[in-house]
C-alpha cells in the first residue's frame, strides 16, 4: 500500500457538514458526487497532503445509513492507495484477510475501490483505492 489515500467520514446532513469542515480546514470542498450503486453523497476536502471525505447517505437501506443508525456521525473508513487493487486483493485474501468486494467497483473520486471486512482489522473498516487511468474506462 503507498499511502493513507483518505480518511471517511459517515455524516447526516452534508451541506451543514461542508460548512463545519470547511472552517475546520480553512479550504472549501473541491468535489461533491453521488454514487447511486452504493446510496451515498460525498464531498472532499483537501488539507495539505491528506484527504477527508464526507458521506451522507441517499437512501435508507444504504451502508452509511446503516453505519450513522448503529453508530451513529463519525469515522466510518480508512482508504489506502495501491497501484494494483486486484493483485494487492489477491496478496490481502492469501494473508487471511476477508474481502467484502472480490471485484473492485467504481467508487467516488474517480477511483476503483474495493473493502476489507472489520472484524479482521480490529474494527476498521478498510478501503483499497485505484486511480483510473484514461485508458481503463470501467
Amino acid at each position: 500500500m503507498d499511502k493513507i489515500e483518505h480518511i471517511g467520514i459517515a455524516v447526516k446532513d452534508l451541506e451543514a457538514s461542508n460548512q463545519l469542515f470547511a472552517k475546520l480546514l480553512g479550504v472549501p470542498h473541491y468535489k461533491m458526487e453521488e454514487v447511486a450503486s452504493e446510496g451515498v453523497r460525498t464531498s472532499f476536502f483537501e488539507s495539505g497532503p491528506n484527504k477527508v471525505e464526507l458521506l451522507e447517505a441517499t437512501s435508507a437501506d444504504s451502508p452509511i445509513a446503516k453505519f450513522l443508525e448503529k453508530k451513529g456521525e463519525g469515522i466510518h473508513h480508512i482508504a489506502f492507495a495501491v497501484e494494483d487493487i486486484v493483485s494487492e486483493l489477491a496478496r490481502l485474501k492469501e494473508e487471511g484477510f476477508q474481502i467484502l468486494n472480490e471485484t473492485p467497483k467504481k467508487g467516488a473520486d474517480n477511483k476503483l475501490v474495493a473493502f476489507l471486512h472489520p472484524k479482521g482489522t480490529n474494527g476498521v473498516l478498510v478501503e483499497l483505492c485505484q486511480e483510473i487511468k484514461a485508458n481503463e474506462g470501467r
